[in-house]
C-alpha cells in the first residue's frame, strides 16, 4: 500500500518520470544481489560500476546536460568559433538528486559489505521511494529505513499525535515564516537589476537565509512527522545550525543527512584526513565544490561550495595555529561570526549570475555609494526582527531538541502554541510556493 501511494504521489507531479524510479529500482536491485552472491572482485567492481553509471548517467543529463551544453558553447565563442546550440529544455525529474544519492548508497554499502541486502524487492522499492522524503530528503540509508519495513507498523498514539505536531510546525515554518513574511524581500532584492544601498542588500540577504532554513527545515520536519505517524522513524536533518560555533559545527548542523553522505562516500574515499595536511584540504575543497554542483547546474553554486571549503581549511588553520578555548562568553560571538560569514555564502546559492551575486557583495560591504533603496522600513524591520529571533532561538536551543522542551513545557501552553500555529497558517493562506529545494 505505501509503495502504490507513494508512486501515485511522485506521479502526480508528473507521471513519465515515475519510469526513472523504476528503471533505478530494478538496476540497483539486481546490483544490489550480485553484490551480495558474487565473490569474484572484478564482478562485484562491475555491477557496483553498473549502479553508479546508471544512477550518476541519469543525474547527468537531467540535472546537467543543459549546463553542461551552454558551458561547451561559451568556450568555443572564447576561441572565436561562433557555435548556437539549440536549448535541449529538459525537465528536472523532482526529487532525482535525493533518491540517486539514496539508491548508491545501499549498492556501495553492499559492495563494502557494510549491510545486508533487502529480504524482498518490494522493501527495496519502498526504500527508494517511500513518499515523505522521497523528493527533497532527508536522505536515509539501507539500514535505517529498510529494517523497519519488516515488521507490522502502526504508529502508537504518542507517535501520531507527536508526528501531527511536527507536520504543523513544518507547514508553519514553510507557509507563515518562509513564505509569508520572508520571500517576498528576498525576492524583490535578488530581483532587483539596481545597485542597491548595504542597508537593503543585508536585509535581502538576511530575508534569504531565514527563508532557506525555514523552506528546507520545514519540508524535513514535514517529512520526519508524517514518517512517525506512519510508524516509521527518520533522522533528523537540522540540528540549529545558525548557531554553529565554526563550520565544522555547521555541516553537522545543516541538511545532516547530506553533510554524512558526502562524508562517507566523497571524503573519505578522497583521503579524509588520513594522508596528510595537504590531501585533507584537497578532498574538503573538492568535497565542498561537489557539494555545490550537486544543489544546481550553475557556476554560482561552484563558488558557493567553494567559499565553504575555503572556511573549513581556514578553520582547520586557525584551530592548529590559534586554538582558543570555547567558553559560553565567547561562544555567541564565535557563532554569530560563522553566521555572518554562512550570509555571504548564501549570496551566491540565491543569485541567478554573478553580476547579480558580485553587486549585492559590493553593496552588502559599501563598495559603492550609488546604492538605491527599494526596501520599506517595516520590511527591514520585520526581516531582522524574524531572523532575530531564529539567531537567538537556535543558540538557546543548540544543545537540546523540541522533543526535550515539550517535555518540559505544560501541555496546556503546547495545546495553545499549537492552536496559534494552527490559526496563523490558516489566515497566511500561503501563496502556493513549491519548497526551495524540490529544484534540486
Amino acid at each position: 500500500m505505501l509503495l502504490l501511494a507513494s508512486y501515485v504521489f511522485y506521479g502526480l507531479w508528473n507521471p513519465p518520470l515515475v519510469i526513472l524510479l523504476w528503471i533505478s529500482t530494478l538496476v540497483d536491485w539486481t546490483a544490489g544481489k550480485q553484490l551480495t552472491t558474487e565473490e569474484n572482485p572484478r564482478k562485484r567492481k562491475f555491477w557496483l560500476l553498473l549502479s553508479m553509471f546508471v544512477n550518476l548517467g541519469f543525474l547527468a543529463f537531467f540535472k546537467y546536460g543543459d549546463f553542461l551544453l551552454e558551458s561547451f558553447v561559451s568556450l568555443l565563442n572564447t576561441f572565436g568559433i561562433e557555435f548556437v546550440a539549440r536549448p535541449m529544455d529538459i525537465i528536472l525529474p523532482m526529487g532525482i538528486s535525493f533518491y540517486t544519492f539514496q539508491t548508491m548508497s545501499y549498492t556501495i554499502d553492499l559492495y563494502k559489505r557494510k549491510i545486508q541486502p533487502a529480504k524482498t524487492f518490494l522493501d527495496f522499492a519502498l526504500y527508494v521511494t517511500f513518499f515523505p522524503q522521497l523528493v527533497a530528503g532527508p536522505i536515509v540509508r539501507a539500514q535505517d529505513l529498510i529494517t523497519q519495513f519488516y515488521e507490522e507498523k502502526r504508529a502508537t498514539f504518542n507517535q501520531f499525535v507527536w508526528g501531527l505536531f511536527l507536520l504543523t510546525i513544518g507547514v508553519f515554518q514553510k507557509v507563515v515564516l518562509a513564505d509569508t513574511l520572508l520571500s517576498d524581500t528576498a525576492d524583490d532584492v535578488f530581483g532587483s537589476s539596481k545597485l542597491l544601498n548595504g542597508v537593503d542588500a543585508w536585509t535581502g540577504t538576511l530575508a534569504f537565509s531565514g527563508q532557506i532554513f525555514f523552506d528546507f527545515a520545514g519540508y524535513s520536519t514535514c517529512a520526519i512527522g508524517i514518517a512517525l505517524m506512519l510508524g516509521f522513524v527518520l533522522p533528523d536533518n537540522f540540528k540549529y545550525p545558525y548557531a554553529s560555533l565554526g563550520f565544522s559545527d555547521l555541516w553537522k548542523r545543516w541538511h545532516i543527512t547530506l553533510s554524512s553522505w558526502l562524508k562517507d562516500y566523497l571524503y573519505i574515499p578522497l583521503g579524509g584526513n588520513r594522508n596528510g595536511i595537504t590531501q585533507m584540504y584537497v578532498a574538503l575543497m573538492l568535497t565542498m565544490l561537489l557539494g555545490g554542483l550537486w544543489h544546481g547546474a550553475a557556476w554560482t553554486f561552484m563558488v558557493w561550495g567553494g567559499l565553504h571549503g575555503t572556511y573549513l581549511i581556514l578553520e582547520r588553520v586557525q584551530k592548529h595555529y590559534l586554538p582558543f578555548k570555547i567558553t559560553k562568553w565567547n561562544g555567541i560571538v564565535l557563532a554569530f561570526i560563522t553566521f555572518t560569514c554562512v550570509n555571504i555564502t548564501w549570496v551566491f546559492f540565491r543569485a541567478r549570475s554573478f553580476d547579480t551575486a558580485w553587486n549585492m557583495i559590493k553593496s552588502m560591504f559599501y563598495m559603492q555609494t550609488n546604492g538605491e533603496n527599494i526596501l520599506d522600513t517595516f520590511s527591514i524591520i520585520k526581516v531582522c526582527t524574524v531572523v532575530g529571533f531564529l539567531f537567538l532561538c537556535h543558540w538557546l536551543m543548540r544543545n537540546s531538541s523540541m522533543k526535550e522542551l515539550s517535555q518540559k513545557t505544560s501541555p496546556w501552553v503546547l495545546g495553545v502554541f499549537w492552536a496559534v500555529m494552527i490559526f496563523l497558517i490558516v489566515i497566511a493562506k500561503g501563496s502556493g510556493e513549491q519548497f526551495i529545494y524540490f529544484q534540486f
